[in-house]
């Protein structure tokens, strides 16, 4: 599907994807261009998940729908996903969701296709493990555990194995006391455990918050085991390397991210994550017509050593930068380098409340339910879309904006 006109292709409707399309929209209109670019967004559907929520209660919820916000500023949605990028064309090929293939040329694209959690080669990870990942992985586990009140009262039932003691690791933890006691009753004999083969709980979070997670963990009966790995899942619970048996129905992988496979169709230099590492104004090295932006992206947040980390935090500002360098290369208008000095930690520790932080060290501003009020201020309002009106729109995705918190 080729277009008269120039063509902006970004693949991925997530937060990057989503203020990418916006921001290359207000740079058009700022030009009076709209009937000389087009925006194109490609993804499996015209919804923005609420990832960073998925370990909260019913996470079927946790969406926000793109048809009109996309509609009221021009950008055009083509449903499907992006299998192939042939440079030499340039186009990328798409599965539609009714298995049809079909090609769209680009004259820029922007990457914005996200990361999934990994999977390693363990026995029986795949077959019998939940996931807050994905929306409909957390919602299989928000009605598996609702479900579990129709067994026979058992060590296995009532108790939740969770592998990973990182953020979404804690935040998953810190939930899953009152959300089983919800769903076993209160008098139920509920354990959650979480098994971390580092030495510390939240090892990526540093010493900063530390004591605030073990407080609050501690407090809400959640136990956790350090310096141990699992090494085989089955249908009865985990086996962790020295041998420890946890019995369990519900075991929860929440391993870590690694960015969309799409990056490794671009020749450019990655990180160990597969993240492409940009350029300051998000171009991919060697490909002057492709951004990549999200958690696609490493990029330099500042001159001091930092880069973006795979959180809404970052993606969000990316996706302003890349959707406007896009435009601003077609429009023969310079790039802006992407910056984000301040950057701030907020853990959901459940009803115990939250821990916010700030800087690169973490340290802890407040805790308890003060953070908890900052924590649910991000939750129900910072990271959703702008309203489906042109103006405010656009306004929101004006690159160097960045939520107040």
């Amino acid at each position: 599907l080729m277009s008269p006109e120039p063509r902006i292709v970004i693949i991925g409707a997530g937060f990057a994807g989503t203020m990418s399309a916006l921001s290359a929209a207000r740079l058009r209109d700022a030009y009076g261009a709209e009937d000389g670019i087009e925006i194109v967004v490609v993804a499996p559907e015209p919804v923005l998940n609420m990832r960073p929520r998925l370990y909260e209660d019913d996470p079927a919820q946790m969406s926000a729908p793109l048809e009109e916000l996309f509609r009221v500023t021009g950008v055009r949605f083509v449903e499907g996903c992006v299998r192939t990028i042939n440079k030499s064309t340039p186009a990328v090929i798409i599965e539609q969701n009714n298995g049809e293939q079909i090609t769209l040329g680009y004259d820029r694209l922007i990457l914005a296709a996200g990361s999934r959690v990994v999977h390693p080669p363990i026995p029986g990870l795949s077959e019998h493990c939940f996931s807050v990942d994905q929306r409909h992985e957390a919602d299989e586990l928000w009605q598996h555990i609702h479900e579990l009140a129709e067994q026979p009262v058992s060590e296995q039932r009532d108790t939740v194995v969770i592998a990973g003691g990182g953020f979404t690791g804690i935040e998953t933890a810190a939930e899953m006391p009152q959300r089983l006691r919800t769903a076993l009753g209160k008098d139920a004999n509920v354990r959650v455990v979480v098994v971390e083969r580092a030495e510390a709980i939240g090892p990526d979070l540093g010493p900063g918050p530390r004591p605030v997670i073990e407080e609050a963990l501690s407090s809400l009966g959640v136990e956790w085991m350090l310096g141990k790995a699992v090494t085989k899942v089955d249908a009865t619970g985990v086996t962790l390397e020295d041998e420890t048996r946890i019995l369990s129905k519900t075991v929860i992988w929440t391993g870590g991210l690694r960015a969309t496979p799409l990056t490794e169709q671009i020749e450019a230099p990655r990180d160990e994550l597969g993240r492409l590492v940009v350029e300051h104004d998000l171009r991919v090295p060697g490909n002057p017509e492709i951004f990549a932006t999200g958690d696609a992206a490493s990029a330099a947040t500042d001159n001091d050593g930092h880069r973006t980390l795979m959180s809404c935090q970052h993606a969000m500002p990316l996706g302003r930068f890349a959707g406007h360098n896009a435009a601003a290369d077609l429009l023969c208008a310079p790039t802006m380098s992407y910056s984000q000095e301040r950057y701030v930690t907020c853990l959901d520790l459940g009803p115990w409340g939250a821990a916010f932080c700030e800087g690169w060290d973490r340290k802890v501003m407040l805790s308890g339910s003060a953070g908890k009020k900052i924590k649910e201020e991000i939750n129900s309002t910072y990271i959703y879309p702008p309203k489906a009106e042109r103006e405010v729109a656009l306004a929101a995705a004006k690159p160097g904006i960045t939520a107040d918190v």
